[in-house]
């Protein structure tokens, strides 16, 4: 229908998409904010091959996310992101992007998140370990959305994202559920083609520069 002439053009156009997916200074999280990381498990189908000959593995990735809680059992808007570490060095920048200072951060007791107090967040440490409350109970907004996105790349993707492209892969979520109640499903698609024309042009090369010799692994549906 689109007349496009190889699978690469389409996998590349896909990523020019999820790029253009992400509103340069939009806004922060505001009001009681869910912090957490989690593991997506997903296939790394450059590893080496396997005694039965498949090329393909199942890897984890790290990856932290903010989930804003509208009370009493709702949730407003999100952000993902894929970290190497759950460290504060690299969980804290995340939070101070894209959550708005002044908001309540909710997190698990792990010393990672100590320093939010002193840096404008009002703090709230949810100590799992003897509390008797289940995590997925304490921290709602958090383990749903975890769940949400492993289902979406299991199911949509089947698992086949390349560790290097998650982030891509976590934007697109993130504008799909951040719209998920839009009366206006074109206006959506028009918002993107607007943001798309304004976005810095990306080639094939750009897509897998990371990645000398890669090629169009991970699946285009989506």
């Amino acid at each position: 229908v689109l007349g496009l002439g190889s699978y690469q053009t389409a996998w590349t156009m896909l990523h020019r998409f999820r790029r253009a997916m992400v509103r340069p200074g939009r806004d922060k999280l505001k009001g009681l904010v869910e912090v957490d990381e989690t593991y997506l498990s997903i296939t790394d189908r450059k590893s080496p091959a396997t005694p039965a000959g498949r090329k393909s593995s199942t890897t984890k990735v790290l990856m932290v996310m903010a989930v804003e809680i509208v009370e009493p059992k709702g949730f407003g808007r999100i952000r993902l992101r894929r970290i190497d570490r759950d460290s504060a060095s690299h969980v804290i920048p995340f939070v101070q992007e894209v959550i708005e200072p002044g908001a309540q951060v909710r997190t698990d007791g792990s010393a990672a998140y100590r320093a939010l107090g002193k840096l404008g967040y009002t703090h709230q440490r949810t100590v799992m370990l003897g509390s008797g409350v289940p995590a997925h109970v304490s921290m709602a907004g958090v383990h749903r959305v975890a769940s949400l996105v492993q289902r979406w790349v299991l199911g949509t993707h089947h698992g086949s994202v390349q560790p290097d492209h998650l982030d891509a892969y976590l934007d697109e979520f993130v504008f799909r559920f951040n719209r998920r109640t839009s009366s206006s499903r074109g206006m959506l698609f028009y918002r993107l083609l607007q943001q798309a024309v304004v976005t810095p042009p990306v080639t094939y090369g750009d897509v897998v520069s990371k990645n000398t010799g890669e090629r169009q692994s991970d699946t285009i549906t989506g």
